[in-house]
């Protein structure tokens, strides 16, 4: 069985489908009365299962849009420069960006995505993370909208990979050696 270095079900598929629910109720009750549509922005690749469901909570106009950033190279340790890889097609200029990620760690990354979308002059910038380690946090980074606190152990399922593999287990596990 392809799941059998799981060494626990951290979070379950009950307790997703209503984390993904309430988040859509948050992110709904607060871009209420917004001008425009709001721009939803996906980091890929691990967003992309939350994002889809996501998006399906959220009672409001949106559009979608993804990128894809890396600061790691050919190697396994971030060297600290983000590079875009696949930019967005849509101008997030005087817009409301929602930009959605799967989890925050440290942070490095993330924050310096961030700091570039917030130089391309949005309306307003939040973030929406499925999953926070808020205590592996090494940058400073403001989540918005939390599905839920986790501790600092390496997981996988929901989007979530490891080594690209993982990713569509409909929950979330802890992974062993």
């Amino acid at each position: 069985m392809f799941d059998s270095k799981i060494t626990k079900k951290l979070i379950s598929e009950e307790q997703i489908q209503q984390t993904v629910s309430r988040l859509g109720k948050e992110v709904t009750e607060h871009y209420t009365g917004i001008d425009q549509e709001l721009l939803v922005v996906g980091l890929l690749r691990g967003s992309f299962i939350f994002m889809a469901d996501l998006v399906r909570c959220i009672e409001l106009p949106l559009c979608v849009d993804f990128m894809t950033v890396s600061s790691y190279g050919d190697g396994t340790i971030s060297s600290g420069d983000v590079k875009i890889i696949m930019d967005l097609d849509t101008s997030i200029e005087g817009r409301d960006v929602l930009l959605v990620e799967d989890i925050v760690d440290t942070g490095k990354t993330f924050s310096k995505v961030i700091r570039m979308m917030n130089n391309r002059n949005p309306n307003s910038l939040k973030v929406c993370t499925f999953l926070n380690k808020p205590e592996c946090r090494t940058a400073d980074v403001t989540v918005d909208f939390c599905g839920m606190d986790i501790p600092n152990e390496f997981v996988v399922g929901y989007g979530l990979d490891f080594a690209q593999q993982y990713r569509n287990l409909p929950y979330v596990g802890v992974l062993g050696e």
